[in-house]
């Protein structure tokens, strides 16, 4: 071959290599995640968001807390055991949690109410219904219609594993929470450095601009339960120097669990499709999608920018998400800046999510192809 064209040859080699490095490629190692939850059970948005984490082969999931909120903490903790149990996923630790929020009860709740409304959904605290009769502190776990599971809960507490797995792993955790923050903030006070040393928190929650939706539309979907449950403990993480905060919030709103969904979800048979499928319940798919988009961020396809706070002054405001342009930020009481999710690929998220649910790889585009921001 003519020295040219060896040159020539040699010279496009050496310009593929190079593109080949600088296409978006996942790390060489798993993304790490902790999942923070109120696990209602059975069934349920809250229990389905552990499947994007747990089908992703890109995705190491080291541990799931639990945290009350949509229910009692310690029969969240009892129907997770038994959903990991029955997705074959009984190996991962279950680390039990706070059983109250840090401020907020039963009674102040009950207080609120009287003055400013109901609250259309209350978790553990009354669900749908009413706050009249219920305990000040978590009642013993019920039978479960699932079945007890045999999986025991960690003896550690969720804010120490939460503090411990983050240091172990240091800049490389990333913490999905789709539950009031209480226990990410006793580790935030616990130990000052834990924010920091994590890699990002992507949350379910600070809904914006929801009060007409919920004249208009479902009240229930436009309460900003997580933040509203415990104010003071969304303040707090939300103010620590995490490197990075997304938040997943009103856009989940319009991504439901429907019957068709489902049904495509139960074409495959097996133990977890019919767990599924016989705990069906038709809700927007808020933790999943808050899940999915930790695991793969290139789902969102519209985001903003904007410094956020939860208002935890006594009034009708308490537990409400407030944001500002960068100009207008009050620094001084410590907002920090957020992106906010506005826009996700809805069909490849349902799609991916069916795949996962039947606890199949997702198929939707090569792996190399799928990159982990850093």
């Amino acid at each position: 071959m003519h020295a040219a064209a060896w040159k020539h040859l040699l010279s496009a080699l050496l310009c593929l290599t190079l593109a080949a490095f600088a296409l978006p490629t996942r790390a060489a190692t798993p993304m790490l995640v902790v999942e923070d939850n109120d696990f209602l059970g059975p069934g349920g948005s809250d229990l389905q968001s552990t499947l994007p984490l747990l089908a992703d082969p890109a995705v190491q999931v080291l541990g799931f807390t639990v945290v009350v909120g949509d229910g009692w903490e310690n029969a969240e903790s009892a129907h997770l055991r038994r959903f990991l149990e029955i997705a074959g996923h009984a190996d991962i630790p279950v680390v039990d949690g706070a059983t109250l929020p840090l401020v907020n009860s039963v009674a102040r709740m009950r207080l609120w109410e009287k003055a400013y409304g109901t609250i259309p959904w209350k978790g553990a605290w009354g669900g749908l219904g009413s706050i009249a009769d219920i305990p000040a502190t978590q009642p013993p776990v019920p039978r479960l219609d699932e079945g007890a599971p045999a999986l025991k809960a960690s003896t550690e507490r969720a804010a120490d594993f939460l503090i411990r797995t983050v240091h172990e792993h240091p800049h490389q955790v990333t913490i999905v929470a789709a539950g009031p923050l209480t226990n990410l903030a006793l580790a935030v006070r616990l130990d000052p450095s834990f924010a920091a040393d994590a890699k990002q928190l992507v949350f379910m929650g600070a809904l914006i601009d929801t009060n007409m939706q919920a004249v208009t539309g479902n009240a229930d979907f436009a309460s900003d339960f997580n933040m509203i449950f415990d104010p003071e403990a969304a303040h707090i993480v939300l103010t620590a120097p995490w490197p990075k905060i997304t938040s997943v919030g009103n856009v989940s709103d319009a991504v439901m669990m429907t019957r068709t969904l489902m049904a495509r979800i139960g074409a495959r048979h097996n133990a977890l499709t019919q767990y599924l499928s016989r705990y069906y319940a038709p809700l927007p798919m808020w933790d999943e999608l808050t899940a999915a988009v930790a695991a793969d961020p290139y789902l969102v396809t519209k985001s903003v920018e904007a410094f956020l706070d939860i208002d935890t002054s006594p009034g009708i405001n308490y537990g409400h998400a407030h944001v500002w342009p960068e100009a207008l930020a009050p620094r001084a009481m410590g907002a920090r800046r957020v992106t906010i999710v506005q826009a996700v690929d809805t069909k490849r998220f349902l799609d991916r999510f069916v795949q996962q649910a039947q606890d199949r790889q997702p198929q939707d585009r090569p792996a190399q192809n799928r990159a982990v921001p850093q």
